[in-house]
């Protein structure tokens, strides 16, 4: 009987990362370019699949393919909050686009690693298979 699950994690990036050795850590490395990695991430999301991820398009296609996306300050996407997510992305980014200046994100702060983990944490406990 089985009482929990093996999880794989995989980083993708356009450049080598180095991972320890491990039968659940895997680097991709995928060519350059705009937006490549994000393309590799959503093409391989299978649904259930944990991406964590700042980029709201990226969140938006992982939760379209029955995935699940949370962002590094411990916010799950879901299909009821990505469509405004999307809308004050793009909203932010036409601002932008005209000059506006917006200084963009704060940076993390200790209680946005702790959400960020108190969620993973649940994540994690939910997806075990219990016995």
């Amino acid at each position: 009987m089985q009482t929990s699950c093996d999880i794989t994690l995989t980083l993708v990036a356009n450049k080598l990362l180095r991972v320890p050795p491990s039968p659940w850590l895997k680097a991709l490395q995928v060519p350059g370019g705009f937006d490549v990695a994000d393309a590799e991430i959503a093409r391989r999301c299978e649904p259930g699949d944990l991406v964590i991820t700042a980029d709201i398009p990226l969140a938006a296609q992982v939760i379209e393919k029955g995935g699940h996306a949370l962002n590094p300050r411990g916010e799950f996407y879901s299909k009821e909050n990505i469509r405004e997510a999307l809308n004050l992305r793009d909203f932010m980014d036409g601002l932008r686009g005209s000059g506006v200046q917006t200084g963009g994100p704060p940076p993390l702060s200790q209680a946005d690693r702790q959400a960020f983990a108190n969620q993973l944490d649940r994540f994690l406990a939910k997806a075990k298979i219990r016995p």
